[in-house]
């Protein structure tokens, strides 16, 4: 397998999470230790995930950390419509980060598939 950091989708996450931390910067102070923790927090397992299941013996055990990053980016998306709908985050940034996070879910989603067609060979 690929070292993680040639992953297309493993640099498009990193890009992400760098763009959310810039963007929750802006969320109140007494959000520090609540919302804008747990947004980041979920950003940053995304791609933790995918790098610690490509370091992994087998395609299966890739496939359950894919799995645990899919999980994550599902709960990133509620986080950021809950920062969207207290007013947090602009119209066009919540819009831009839940586009990437439908891209870069397509894109785990197809690797998850790549790894089990791997297996039935």
């Amino acid at each position: 397998m690929r070292p993680h950091e040639k992953l297309d989708i493993w640099i498009r996450l990193i890009k992400l999470v760098t763009r959310i931390y810039e963007l929750t910067k802006s969320f109140p102070i007494d959000e520090k230790y609540l919302l804008t923790s747990q947004i980041r927090r979920s950003a940053v397992s995304i791609p933790a995930n995918i790098a610690e299941g490509s370091a992994r013996q087998t395609r299966k055990e890739y496939r359950q950390f894919l799995s645990i990053a899919q999980g994550s980016s599902s709960e990133l998306e509620t986080e950021l419509l809950i920062a969207f709908n207290l007013g947090y985050l602009a119209t066009e940034h919540y819009m831009e980060l839940k586009d990437e996070i439908g891209n870069v879910s397509r894109m785990m989603l197809g690797l998850s598939k790549y790894l089990t067609l791997q297996d039935t060979k």
